[in-house]
């Protein structure tokens, strides 16, 4: 298999600078999760008929989201502890989501890849209504339980309780322990899998709401 010819087909072309159109003139949100859908679909059908060629860059996607899952963790609880004092009047919430920037580790390095990519992160995560891949940050869980390694039930085992790779091959992905943000990021959002599994920058977002 070949990822950048894959990449460079046409009709995935086409799609993109229609995605990269509408972003710049309207950021037609609809018409660009349409077209974000079917670029998706179209990789994502050829890429994963090649799974073992991936598993590599999937791995170390997959680790370097751990490392960045427990630093927007700690970050959090660090504001939390400092806030926790005004009781029910204070809400924290903790996020991390993929970097802004264009993945420098992508086989594809054109000229058109930053206004891409600038449309697949505001498509996903502008307005922060939702916060699927990313982290959302609870002061009552533990790192274990978010990044669903372990369920809340206090009678599981010391052990992941579940690996969260729907949608790949079973035998294959057996024992990568992918976190269920993985998950989250390959089966609902907008983003191809050759999108984020060459990802190393992460973006954590702290916030801090007072209510009155």
């Amino acid at each position: 298999m070949n990822i950048r010819k894959i990449l460079q087909d046409y009709s995935v072309q086409q799609i993109e600078k229609e995605i990269i159109r509408f972003h710049e003139s309207s950021f037609d949100t609809e018409n660009i999760s349409y077209l974000l859908q079917m670029r998706k679909n179209i990789i994502n059908h050829y890429v994963l008929q090649h799974q073992e060629e991936i598993l590599p860059d999937i791995i170390a996607y997959n680790d370097a989201l751990i490392e960045a899952l427990r630093i927007t963790y700690e970050k959090y609880h660090i504001v939390y502890e400092a806030n926790k004092a005004l009781g029910e009047d204070i809400e924290v919430d903790g996020k991390c989501l993929l970097g802004k920037d264009y993945p420098k580790l992508h086989p594809l390095q054109d000229s058109d890849r930053d206004e891409l990519w600038w449309a697949l992160w505001n498509s996903q995560y502008a307005g922060w209504d939702s916060c699927v891949a990313g982290l959302v940050v609870s002061p009552y869980d533990s790192f274990d339980v978010i990044i669903g390694k372990r369920s809340r039930c206090k009678h599981d085992s010391d052990i992941w309780t579940k690996n969260w790779n729907a949608g790949l091959d079973e035998e294959l992905t057996k024992n990568l322990h992918l976190t269920l943000q993985f998950s989250q990021l390959f089966l609902k959002s907008n983003f191809a899998i050759t999108d984020f599994i060459y990802c190393r920058d992460f973006y954590h977002e702290i916030t801090v709401k007072i209510n009155y």
